[in-house]
């Protein structure tokens, strides 16, 4: 499907749910991706990429930059504390801050570096053993932590169980990021993005409908 596809699909969604149109923020993701997929979607115009390894990014995104004004890079995957410091340098989001000591290696990092990430804190809303994210009534809790250290807090992040409904989770996480004042919602993947955009998705994950099937290395 063409990046124009999915830009439309995007608008068409946001007016249905009665949104300002520009409220949605396509991060496409470029993980595993050969490098001509993504060279043929930055020449389109896109700016927005997502990756999901630190090292992986760290690879081919300072060369694309090279080439490319305003890239805008966003982690979307788990992030190592000991990988914090090279994270800080390449990405202008990490949605994956999921726990203390990532907060406190986050916060210790701004207050050297001088600048920090937006971040999102994830929330593991199908509360799945196998993956990263604070539980659901952990969330609050954490948040505070996070504000306390002066991080820029920009909002939350899940990814729904695959068999489940997602609206569910959509609509909870909808919730925690409205009681804690949070205005940033990244929610929603190529199958399910319409639907986390009318339930107030910022920020939604598009791979394989922009680049195709991923190429593993």
């Amino acid at each position: 499907m063409s990046l124009s596809d999915i830009s439309q699909r995007i608008e068409k969604a946001v007016a249905q749910a009665g949104r300002d149109r520009g409220s949605v923020k396509l991060i496409a993701v470029s993980k595993v991706q050969p490098n001509e997929r993504v060279e043929a979607v930055l020449k389109e115009g896109h700016r927005c990429f997502g990756e999901n390894r630190v090292q992986e990014a760290a690879g081919k995104w300072p060369a694309f930059r090279d080439d490319h004004d305003g890239v805008d890079l966003h982690l979307i995957g788990p992030l190592q504390t000991n990988k914090a410091r090279q994270a800080f340098d390449l990405f202008q989001s990490i949605h994956t801050l999921d726990r203390p000591k990532l907060a406190k290696t986050c916060a210790r990092l701004a207050q050297e570096i001088g600048h920090c990430p937006e971040l999102f804190v994830q929330v593991n809303t199908g509360e799945e053993p196998q993956k990263a994210g604070v539980a659901p009534s952990d969330a609050d809790a954490f948040i505070a932590e996070c504000r306390a250290l002066d991080l820029p807090v920009r909002g939350l992040m899940c990814i729904p169980p695959i068999d489940e409904e997602a609206s569910l989770h959509f609509a909870l996480l909808a919730k925690i990021a409205e009681r804690n004042g949070l205005a940033g919602l990244s929610m929603g993947m190529s199958d399910d993005f319409e639907k986390a955009i009318s339930f107030g998705a910022t920020h939604i994950r598009v791979g394989s409908a922009i680049f195709g099937a991923r190429v593993p290395a």
